[in-house]
């Protein structure tokens, strides 16, 4: 170290390592490692992160001083951790430290000689410089981060100045910056302790009067601090902070967080007020109601007192403040228990009780007697929040990944529910930790292999248990099964009686036999009482003596009904015999009439009183809420005691609409059923029952069964299950029909293309000003508006023009599009309105010829003309009074002035005289336009030479004068007094060049240029599909219902929350330029599939005068793309348009006339007024509009080293960089020394952008990780909910985008939450509709586009009214936000049962009483999976999710508490779509396995083949209803529905037939396999999970074994077991082969099973091509051979990836396993029935051949195990013997075929059916083997089972491989498939061909 820097003269302590000695690091030195700056620091050194940021700030202006600061950062670090034991601390400490010893050499002071004086002397600069001067001119947000430098190099000072050295100057700079910095904090919106020039956001008069109620603490005792001073407060949030232990970030938040729900809530009383310094005292009342509201119905629920008690007068504000600042601390810190509304409720309602006591019930607090002893920070995360947290986390212990079953733990409902019982109130407080709440097993041993469970005794479940089985789908919709069941039995007693009898439906023994359904249903119920008690098994001891009562009488009735009604019934029947006349002794002789009517009728009571209080839901909803004790007695048999579910019943409005939707739907489906599905099956069932069969083809165990039953069985049980099925397909057709009225209705589809649009163009401003002007409550709305009103059309202009130019920003258009488009910014003295270029487009040019061709000489006839034309008529008068003021304003000389004067008061006169045509000549025109269009196109050309320029303009001027005055004007030298040998060149000699500088008059220019030379129509501007979808639905949206636009002050404030996990978020340039395997880039790709935006892009960026010179290209290119793709950087850039439009409408809402007229654009910004305009503005969007994106690992991403991860970081941080309102939440993982351990530590963290770096706003410490307690995304969606602000809260996906246009309806639909609907309620969802913008790049995208956006827009309408049933589907919903966080967030987050997240939002609403509607005046973009493989994933997940919601709580109180109807809207539009999907495959399975008892059996042939029966084909027409569900006809219904009322009906046939023609139907198909495969493979095994996706550019080659591992079990296995049940049945079946229908039956089942195995070849990129297929070939084979083990993945090797696929069945539970074995069992009739008809069996029908068969079978398995053993044994040693033993079974094989076949009489085709016979039946006992594991691998032969599942999946794959291989001979088929896959593309211009086969093209520009 220089001695210049390490003196002692000033008593500083030398700078030097002679101090710390190497050896006290431990470390050696090291390589040098790449850079590591502040933002990579050690987590347990995080302290030491601003010293190191302000060495890097200063590193540039004083070198040595950063030095120094670095230094002390060193010393700091080795203090805090001398051992370097801390993660990664090592290798930090060793970085610095080779870091200081070079600066240290490299480094001397600049200011003075040695470092103390240079340190101080550079402090005493940095504080004049920055802060003295600064803290008047600079911004909070500047002063906040010069004050923290300031701070730390002080610091810095003080260990390199001893403190007696430091001088008096700046021991002063000091103080005040320590005086300053309380007055500077990093802050989010509000800057509240700012001094000096306070930004315009807290001069508003609501902010000012919030803050001044909140800080008012008066009365308030003040604080006994540990440390020992008294400390007084500021604020009520402070106060309670201190009193309760919260901690200050979560104080910080919540103190704004209150400050702008006031101000927000407060303006809106006020009418627009703009003075005024008190809250409105109704303002505080209407937030604490709000807040509250479910706080109070819990206390009423439990019968407990609201500890909400606030004092009459001069208090009552306060205290109301103080309870909701409460409420808002506890939940801004609960952190998981978010999710547990109740159990919040109950902490606030113990907290609140202690506040009280604090402030009302001790005296001497009240009169400043005494202080109260102040909370230490973070006791109430420590005493409070911890052990709720803790109890979650060790139940999560139990869920083992989600592997166990969901009756082993309690999910957050489970614990929730706990705080529904009084039981929760002795929990104490503060908690009692001994309570049976707190107590658990926490030892954890291995249960089975790889499966940890706890052991000891388990807690039970509250009020629900999610046990896997189907039969929740009988108890959560059992009226449902109830009625279908009742009307079948019914329909086949009816149509019985009628075709066997020939009696009407009315007769006596009809109606007697009729009413046998009642013993139906009291078996049901009796049924579904069972159920009651059987699945709440492990709830059953936290049930409330009164539930087990309940449930318990319930079943004790259902067994009485039971009983009574069979037996009463016998009584009715005359003659009774069997069983009937058993029952009919056991009833006594009552009286003449049958006791079963009687009976029936008291069975039907409550459903009468039922019926007839569904007819008054206004008392049923009231009785249900009640919670008065005698309501309650009453209710108490029909409604289970819980705290939501209570009262949901709807207006009688909405009741009647939904239940005549469902009357009309039930009675089609039910008469369709009884003449199409039941009545023609009667008769042949009845001769089938008759016919007496002499013998079978099989040995028949039940030979003497009576009528054939199983017969009868196989032809019934289809048509039972497509019975049960058909009415989603009812449900289908009505919702096409009836959600296509109520769109056209609410005028959807009105304006459809642009022409149209052009035709009402004139009225769209009208309607603009209508829909989206805003009206304060004083003014009134005129009746009529004028449709030439000029402030209305120039509001109207300023939004378009920002719309026109979002578009070009989007690069949508270019810029000549952009110019048609745009209307003048710029105040005008023309006299009309001056419309858009595109609507004039060619209308000049027109008038023209009509002018010259004119003949007549009468002006009235050409003026009648040009009027006829409303667009003709103003371009002609725009035209004439333009070119007047661009000569008047280019001419300097006063003459030249008035000559132009003269002409137009010469044009002017004539044509009021009529003597237009006399004096002027028409034919001059031209020539005059010609010349004109040229002299335009000067002004606008660039030019260098001014005089040059200017001699050419004054040339052309005068040439143009030439012709006005020599050939237009007939007489005009004379009129003008123009002496004839005077020179054109005398005149127009000065003119004004200057004027080309001013944009509004080249604005002119360019519009008068475009509007005279525009000849062709534009009506095809603009090109871009994209841009001509958003105009039209924008002008669309202005005639459609909506509430009227409030001014921005008064709107509702609202946020949006972003969930982000590690997705995209910018494309790096690597990643643009990255050649796939086919040698295409991402950015060549997109190149030709957007080549109309990549031109507009490039005509953007090398535009001049837009600045983009000075960028990077590459960067530039990356965000080109990255806009193209489903990115957070397009998400961002879509929300932020929020704020661009509310500061557009704040500019419209508060601007002058003058300012309006002048654009919004054109505004000087230097104007005090209009600078204060848009002061206002920013400060109002601010105050309305928050953006949170809850980046969860972003905190990972800083201080990671990867350079992917430090990308995304970067990424990020640029975003918030742009856009200055964005805020990041993360979720922050740190070390911290506690009690000299490193512990983790969890926080929740905002950010926001500075300028270079994130800037911290509030940290939060958490009591654990969130993300490991529920499923992700919903915990990175709560943990950053706090952050955000506002009365509204949109919900966005990270695969979405928005739109200018869109973002200026936002604040009328907030308005919708202020709009009561039916019965007073006002919403708590509103759903939005989605444009799903990813339908271009293929036709499996195009596919899922159209499915989606029929689901987003007619499926949600019909959903939302009639049916109200709308839940809440995923984004872009927006949520009553103070709703929905008093009552559990915006979506739940139990591990597994709530893997679709977004769904338990709207059901958790409608559950606790909400409202959910759904509107399409306004849209979203939103991006879907484009891959055939991704979109299977996502169908997967949906799946998934369906099959957890059959099993959860909500769903099961959803379907018992809705009314009928409800009911059935909300079974068929969630899980029971997926269950019908399932059934649909199940029917086909049934019918073909019935069809094959039939025919192996030989029952076909004997009864089948009867005349009478053959004649019918009853059942095949029962069926075909089924064929169009599963060929999916049905989903591609509303698309057409709603492509024809959005984009015209011939489009939509168009789109349909192009749709079928590119295989639609079997894209359609083969995801109806994935749901069925999912849902039903999750409700009897679990297993679900969140399956990622993907969002690129997904236009690859997918490999054979990829498809292969992904559709094996979905489709593969099950397409290959229809494909020979097929065979078989073609093979040994006989009938109906002449039947068109049983042709179209078996035709669809075939297309199926094609569908299911060919679909993902089919729709694989270079599917066909062959050298492809050749690598897809090795591939596959090295993948089949490779061993598996521990840590290889599945897809390196086929063990690995069968183990996996095999992990359900790990983890299920017994009844799992034996439902599967039972399932297996269906595979062994095929040897059973086959080996009898083989011919070597000889028309045997013994059981021996069946027992010869096995032998048979084993020995064929012994022999394989054999050669098995052998090579394993002998293959590598013993070569000779291996060969001997494969020598002697091959002679062994000759020998024993040779001997079956000449003795036995073996056929050729004997061989072939014992394939089909043995096949199924090896392939039943591997998936039995699978399911018995556990004992198979104890006996140790699971290796050889192994191997013959092996064996299988090579067949397996081999027979699918075939086909492809086949194909791909033939190159035709490859180009095919490409047209096929591309042909959207195709049609737009696209070389997808080239694409894939590598041409690559380059373009001129590169």
């Amino acid at each position: 170290m220089a001695s210049s820097s390490g003196t002692m003269d000033d008593g500083g302590a030398p700078r030097s390592f002679s101090r710390l000695s190497r050896a006290a690091t431990m470390l050696e030195p090291a390589d040098e490692t790449p850079a590591v700056d502040s933002e990579q620091v050690p987590d347990s050194l995080a302290v030491i992160a601003p010293i190191l940021r302000v060495a890097n700030e200063v590193e540039m202006e004083n070198p040595r001083v950063a030095y120094l600061c670095r230094f002390h950062a060193f010393e700091k670090a080795h203090r805090m951790d001398p051992t370097s034991s801390g993660r990664g601390v090592r290798q930090f400490k060793t970085y610095l430290l080779h870091r200081l010893e070079r600066e240290e050499e490299h480094t001397k002071p600049i200011l003075a000689k040695n470092d103390p004086r240079e340190i101080q002397k550079y402090y005493q600069m940095f504080y004049e410089k920055n802060i003295l001067e600064g803290q008047h001119t600079k911004k909070p947000e500047e002063m906040v981060k010069i004050c923290q430098f300031a701070t730390v190099l002080y610091d810095v000072l003080k260990t390199v100045v001893p403190e007696h050295k430091i001088d008096a100057e700046t021991q002063r700079y000091a103080r005040d910056v320590e005086e300053k910095r309380g007055q500077y904090e990093h802050y989010n919106i509000l800057p509240l302790y700012v001094v000096g020039v306070k930004p315009a956001i807290m001069e508003l008069p609501e902010i000012k009067a919030s803050l001044q109620a909140i800080r008012d603490v008066d009365y308030l005792p003040m604080f006994q601090m540990p440390e020992g001073p008294r400390r007084p407060v500021n604020d009520i949030v402070e106060w309670l902070a201190l009193r309760f232990g919260f901690q200050k970030g979560n104080a910080a938040n919540q103190r704004e967080h209150l400050i702008l729900l006031l101000a927000n809530m407060d303006v809106r009383s006020r009418n627009l007020q703009d003075n005024y310094e008190l809250l409105d005292s109704s303002t505080v009342q209407e937030l604490m109601e709000k807040i509250f509201k479910n706080y109070k119905l819990w206390c009423k629920y439990l019968h407990i007192p609201q500890n909400l008690d606030c004092p009459w007068g001069e208090r009552r504000q306060q205290s109301q403040l103080l309870y909701t600042g409460l409420y808002l601390l506890i939940w801004g810190e609960a952190s998981n228990i978010r999710f547990m509304p109740e159990c919040i409720c109950y902490i606030f309602h113990r907290m609140a009780y202690e506040m009280y006591e604090t402030l009302y019930r001790n005296a001497q607090h009240v009169t400043g007697g005494t202080y109260i002893s102040a909370a230490s920070e973070e006791s109430f995360l420590r005493d409070v929040v911890a052990p709720v947290y803790d109890v979650m986390r060790k139940e999560v212990r139990r869920n083992n990944g989600g592997k166990a079953s969901h009756s082993e733990w309690r999910n957050y409902d489970d614990l929730n529910e706990y705080f529904w019982t009084k039981k929760c109130l002795k929990l104490g407080w503060p908690w009692d930790k001994e309570a049976d709440f707190f107590v658990h097993s926490t030892v954890f041993k291995p249960k089975r292999r790889g499966m940890k469970q706890p052991v000891g005794k388990r807690k039970p479940k509250t009020n629900f248990v999610e046990v896997r089985t189907f039969w929740h789908l009988y108890r959560s919709f059992d009226r449902l099964w109830i009625f279908f069941t009742m009307t079948l039995q019914a329909m086949i007693i009816i149509a019985w009686n009628q075709s066997i009898y020939s009696r009407p439906p009315f007769d006596t023994n009809v109606v007697r036999d009729v009413l046998s359904i009642f013993i139906t249903a009291s078996i049901m119920n009796f049924w579904r009482a069972v159920l009651d008690i059987l699945l709440l098994y492990n709830a059953w001891r936290n049930l409330k003596l009164s539930q087990m009562l309940r449930y318990l009488l319930k079943f004790v009735f259902a067994t009485f009904w039971l009983v009574v009604l069979p037996i009463t019934y016998s009584r009715a029947v005359p003659n009774p015999s069997g069983i009937l006349r058993f029952l009919n002794s056991l009833g006594a002789d009552w009286q003449r009439q049958p006791l079963y009517y009687y009976c029936v009728a008291i069975y039907l009571l409550p459903n009468v009183v039922g019926s007839v209080l569904f007819l008054f839901p206004y008392l049923k909803r009231s009785m249900e809420r009640s919670n008065w004790r005698i309501i309650i007695l009453i209710m108490w048999w029909s409604q289970p005691k819980q705290y939501v579910a209570r009262g949901m019943h709807e207006d009688v409005f909405s009741l009647l609409k939904y239940t005549l939707f469902w009357i009309t739907l039930l009675i089609c489906k039910l008469a369709f059923s009884y003449y199409v599905e039941i009545l023609p099956l009667i008769q042949p069932t009845q001769t089938i029952m008759n016919l007496r069969v002499s013998g079978y083809d099989w040995h028949e165990f039940f030979p003497n069964a009576s009528h054939n039953i199983g017969v009868v069985i196989a032809i019934w049980a289809p048509i039972v299950l497509v019975y049960y099925m058909d009415t989603q397909i009812w449900y289908a057709i009505f919702a096409t029909v009836v959600g296509g009225i109520y769109g056209a209705f609410s005028h959807l589809g009105e304006i459809r293309t642009l022409g149209i649009l052009r035709a009402r163009f004139e009225s769209v401003p009208r309607a603009f000003s209508r829909r989206l002007v805003p009206y304060s409550k004083g003014e009134t709305r005129p009746e009529e508006d004028d449709p030439l009103d000029k402030i209305k059309i120039a509001k109207f202009s300023q939004m378009w023009n920002e719309f026109i130019l979002s578009l070009r920003n989007e690069d949508l258009i270019s810029h000549r599009e952009k110019d048609l488009l745009l209307v003048p910014y710029s105040s005008s003295d023309v006299s009309v309105v001056q419309w858009p270029p595109f609507l004039l487009a060619s209308k000049i040019p027109i008038a023209l010829d009509m002018a010259k061709d004119f003949t007549e000489a009468e002006d009235d006839e050409l003026f009648r003309k040009i009027k006829y034309d409303d667009f003709m008529y103003f371009a002609v008068i725009e035209c004439y009074q333009t070119l007047r003021d661009l000569l008047r304003d280019l001419l300097l000389d006063d003459e030249d002035k008035r000559l132009i004067w003269r002409i137009c008061q010469e044009v002017e006169t004539s044509i009021q005289q009529r003597r237009f045509l006399k004096e002027f000549n028409m034919t001059g025109l031209p020539p005059l336009s010609d010349e004109l269009d040229k002299f335009l196109s000067l002004l606008m050309a660039d030019y260098e030479d001014q005089q040059a320029y200017r001699l050419q303009i004054i040339k052309k001027l005068q040439d143009i004068m030439e012709i006005i005055i020599q050939d237009v004007m007939i007489s005009g030298p004379e009129v003008l007094e123009i002496r004839r040998d005077e020179r054109k060149q005398q005149r127009f000699e000065q003119v004004r060049i200057d004027l080309l500088r001013s944009s509004s008059w080249m604005e002119k220019v360019v519009r008068f240029h475009l509007l005279l030379t525009v000849k062709e129509s534009a009506i095809n501007v603009p090109v871009n599909i994209d841009a001509r979808r958003r105009i039209t639905f924008f002008a669309n949206s202005l005639f459609m219902i909506m509430p009227s636009a409030p001014k921005v002050r008064n709107m509702l404030s609202f946020s949006v929350l972003t969930p982000y996990y590690k997705e995209p978020v910018l494309y790096s340039t690597e990643e643009l330029n990255r050649e796939n395997e086919d040698g295409i880039t991402i950015l060549f790709y997109l190149q030709k599939i957007y080549p109309d935006e990549w031109k507009n892009y490039e005509e953007r960026i090398q535009d001049p005068k837009l600045g983009y010179a000075d960028k990077d290209r590459s960067e530039l290119d990356r965000q080109w793309v990255s806009y193209r793709g489903q990115t957070l950087a397009r998400t961002v850039r879509g929300m932020m348009y929020y704020r661009e439009a509310l500061e557009l409408q704040c500019f419209l809402d508060f601007a002058d006339d003058n300012a309006i007229f002048e654009g919004y654009r054109a505004i000087d910004a230097n104007h005090r007024d209009y600078r204060l305009l848009q002061e206002r503005a920013r400060a109002l969007a601010d105050l309305k509009f928050t953006y949170v994106v809850s980046c969860q690992v972003y905190g990972a991403q800083k201080k990671s080293s990867d350079s992917h991860e430090r990308s995304i970081y970067n990424n990020i941080l640029n975003l918030m960089r742009t856009y200055s309102s964005l805020r990041v939440a993360y979720i922050d993982e740190r070390e911290e020394i506690v009690k000299d351990r490193i512990e983790k530590v969890h926080y929740s963290v905002l950010v926001k952008g500075g300028d270079k770096l994130d800037e911290e706003i509030y940290r939060i410490k958490l009591p654990g990780p969130p993300t490991q307690v529920g499923e992700g995304k919903p915990e990175n969606q709560n943990h950053a909910i706090i952050f955000t602000r506002g009365e509204a809260l949109q919900t966005i996906d990270m695969n979405q985008d928005n739109y200018f246009e869109e973002a200026f309806k936002m604040r009328n639909v907030l308005e919708e939450f202020q709009r009561p609907r039916h019965g007073g309620r006002r919403p708590t969802i509103l759903g939005l509709r989605e444009h799903i913008f990813t339908g271009s790049v293929s036709s499996l995208a195009w596919f899922m586009s159209n499915q989606e956006t029929s689901f987003v827009t007619i499926g949600q309408r019909i959903l939302a009214s009639p049916l109200r049933v709308r839940f809440h589907y995923g984004h872009p919903d927006i949520f009553d936000r103070i709703f929905h966080i008093t009552r559990g967030g915006i979506s739940k987050a139990s591990k597994t049962i709530n893997l679709s997240e977004d769904i338990f939002a709207g059901y958790n609403s409608t559950l606790r009483r909400g409202y959910v509607t759904h509107h399409e005046y306004i849209q979203v973009g939103k991006g879907r999976d484009v891959g055939m493989n991704q979109i299977s994933l996502f169908e997967a997940k949906v799946a998934n999710g369906n099959g957890e919601q059959t099993l959860c709580r909500d769903v099961f109180r959803l379907g018992r508490r809705f009314d009928f109807y409800r009911m059935l809207s909300f079974y068929f539009t969630t899980v029971g779509f997926y269950f019908s999907s399932m059934v649909t495959v199940l029917t086909v399975y049934v019918f073909l396995y019935g069809r094959l008892y039939m025919v192996l059996s030989g029952l076909e042939r004997r009864i089948l083949g009867d005349p009478s029966v053959r004649q019918s084909n009853a059942l095949e027409q029962a069926l075909a209803t089924q064929s169009f569900f599963q060929l999916g006809f049905l989903l591609v219904l509303p698309m057409v529905m709603e492509t024809g009322l959005e984009r015209g009906f011939g489009k939509a046939i168009g789109d349909f037939i192009v749709m079928q023609l590119q295989l639609a139907s079997v894209f359609f198909t083969f995801q109806l396999g994935t749901k069925a495969h999912y849902y039903g493979r999750t409700i009897l095994h679990g297993g679900s999970k969140y399956r990622a996706t993907g969002r690129g550019f997904v236009v690859f080659h997918a490999k054979f074994a990829d498809n292969y591992r992904m559709y094996s079990r979905s489709h593969f296995v099950k397409g290959l077991e229809l494909l020979i049940l097929l065979i078989v049945y073609d093979v040994y079946g006989h009938s109906y082969r002449g039947s068109t229908i049983y042709f179209f039956i078996t035709f669809s089942m075939w297309y199926l099973v094609a569908s299911w195995l060919f679909a993902p070849f089919v729709f694989n990129p270079s599917g066909f091509e062959w050298q492809k297929t050749v690598d897809d070939w090795a591939d596959w084979k090295r993948w089949m051979g490779n061993r598996g083990g521990i840590g290889i993945s599945p897809d390196k090797s086929w063990e690995s990836w069968w183990n996996e696929e095999q992990e359900h069945l790990k983890y299920t539970n017994v009844r799992g396993r034996f439902l599967e074995i039972i399932l297996c069992l269906r595979f062994f009739i095929y040897q059973y029935g086959i080996v009898y008809h083989l011919r070597i069996s000889q028309n045997s029908k013994n059981i021996l051949v069946y027992g010869l068969s096995w032998f048979v079978m084993l020995t064929a398995l012994l022999v394989l195990k054999m050669v098995s053993m052998g090579r394993r044994k002998f293959g590598t040693d013993f070569q000779l013997m291996f060969r001997i033993l494969k020598a002697l079974l091959f002679l062994g094989f000759i020998s024993v075929m040779t001997v079956l076949f000449v003795v036995c009489g073996l056929a050729v085709s004997d061989i072939f059916a014992s394939i089909l016979a043995f096949m199924p039946t090896g392939w039943a006992m591997i998936l039995i083997f699978q399911a018995i594991r556990p004992c198979l691998q104890g006996v140790g032969i699971w290796s050889s089972v192994m191997e013959l599942a092996r064996a299988y999946e090579a067949i397996m794959g081999l027979a699918i491989f075939m086909p492809i291989v086949v194909l791909s001979w033939f190159p035709f088929v490859s180009e095919f498939q490409t047209r096929l896959l591309f042909n959207q593309a195709f049609s737009r211009g696209l070389q997808i061909s080239m694409i894939l086969a590598g041409n690559k093209e380059k373009s001129s520009s590169n």
